[in-house]
């Protein structure tokens, strides 16, 4: 039968594509293991939270939003275990609501400075950006240099640590990355919590290999500091700005160029007195439509026009040259993703067929059968490894729920792959990117203190 053939070669694509895609993951693990190894023989001393190190400059930009950007303020005021910080809101001329309500708060505190945009939004997060290191160098030209610069967005829950952690470690590095964890949402467990499984894994191997093998750490835009003096070559070396207009994604951006420049950045997972990971907390996109915005937003930034943008590594930096492979290793294993699902329905097609002529089915044989062997037992170890991390994270039952949302994971980013290329397809014309931002949420007094 004709739809066999069809079956076959689809499964096979979708086979050799998974394979190497499996692979891949395999020798990340590999790495990984092979750093706690070493781990063990050559412990990394957690360093003590220091209460005054130079005055942080907390960067938020805030575009609509005026539901969270209240209660986020209130909160870093009140956790923040610092001596000296000063939080910058970034807002647009044509967003009062987002406006008045960080307004309430800066009336109240002389901590929180807004900033006004004098564009109207929404621009782009790193024109925001940009807006609020004006206003940081006017400051500046009365008040002097601060330490260092730390990004959030409008509805991160900070840790009362945060600053204390990042001045220690940036006695001797020039760049900090937190971890984020995604806050459980028991209103989404399968969308808002396929975020969970990523986060938790990420943030806890896939930096910890990219360190290890020497490859720029990527920013993940919030719980990052970067040494000021160092933004400073950044912004001159632009023209003036630090942050990249242009960038749909210029907190990833400004992670390789921060290991361009020669800065060493490193992931710091502390832990604080109760045990506690010292981390950014926040709710994820709970809705399809909201989880697929921002991973278009994420994949056209990195995975697309990213490549365009920063390309490849020196010569010869072989560990970097594998990291941004993977970063973009999207565009690639969407259409293996995408033949995939394609071969299980012809296959239940050929099944039905063969059913109703009363003729047996075709097995797979040879070749075929070895790699489909060799998927499955990769696929449990992927599996296995994403419960794992999961469980360290969030607990038993989040890590059984990280099997059915492989599946949701899987959905996000075949509908998100389609947005992103609407979205990319436009700026090869020359359009400007725009902040294709979702919407919000910020816990509740009692989420926020188990937080």
């Amino acid at each position: 039968m004709g739809v066999d053939a069809v079956t076959r070669e689809a499964i096979l694509f979708a086979a050799i594509g998974f394979l190497i895609g499996g692979i891949d993951d395999l020798a990340v693990d590999l790495v990984f293991m092979w750093t706690r190894l070493r781990g063990w023989w050559q412990p990394v001393r957690q360093r003590a939270p220091i209460r005054s190190g130079g005055r942080m400059a907390v960067l938020v930009p805030a575009w609509d939003e005026a539901a969270v950007i209240g209660p986020m303020l209130s909160t870093a005021l009140a956790r923040y275990d610092y001596a000296d910080y000063r939080i910058y809101v970034g807002v647009y001329p044509n967003d009062p609501a987002t406006i008045a309500a960080a307004s309430a708060v800066a009336a109240g505190d002389d901590r929180v400075r807004l900033v006004v945009n004098p564009r109207p939004g929404g621009t782009t997060k790193a024109d925001c950006l940009n807006a609020i290191w004006r206003a940081l160098l006017r400051d500046e030209a009365d008040e002097g240099m601060v330490r260092a610069i730390v990004l959030h967005d409008a509805e991160d829950v900070v840790h009362p640590d945060e600053l204390g952690v990042i001045a220690a470690w940036l006695a001797d590095h020039q760049a900090v990355q937190l971890p984020v964890l995604p806050l459980p949402d028991a209103r989404s467990p399968l969308v808002a919590g396929h975020y969970n499984d990523e986060f938790s894994e990420a943030h806890a191997k896939t930096l910890a290999v990219r360190e290890a093998l020497g490859a720029a750490l990527p920013f993940a835009g919030v719980g990052c500091a970067i040494d000021r003096a160092l933004l400073g070559q950044i912004a001159e070396a632009r023209g003036g700005l630090p942050f990249d207009e242009l960038s749909l994604t210029e907190d990833y951006e400004l992670g390789l160029t921060v290991a361009a420049m020669g800065g060493r950045a490193k992931l710091v997972r502390s832990r604080d007195p109760g045990g506690g990971l010292v981390a950014v907390r926040a709710y994820f996109p709970r809705s399809l439509h909201a989880a697929v915005r921002q991973k278009a937003r994420w994949m056209t930034g990195i995975a697309l026009a990213g490549w365009d943008r920063t390309g490849w590594a020196r010569g010869g930096a072989i560990g970097e040259h594998w990291m941004r492979m993977r970063d973009r290793r999207a565009t690639l294993a969407i259409p293996v993703l995408a033949i995939a699902y394609l071969a299980l329905v012809m296959w239940g097609l050929s099944l039905g067929a063969h059913l109703l002529a009363g003729t047996p089915v075709p097995a797979p044989g040879g070749a075929l059968q070895a790699l489909l062997a060799a998927n499955l037992a990769l696929l449990g170890w992927r599996i296995a490894m994403r419960m794992l991390f999961t469980a360290r994270a969030f607990g038993a039952i989040e890590a059984l729920l990280s099997v059915p949302r492989l599946f949701v994971a899987n959905l996000v980013a075949l509908l998100a792959a389609r947005r992103a290329i609407a979205i990319y397809l436009p700026t090869l014309r020359g359009k400007r990117p725009v902040w294709d931002k979702t919407v919000h949420h910020f816990p509740d007094a009692g989420e926020s203190g188990a937080a």
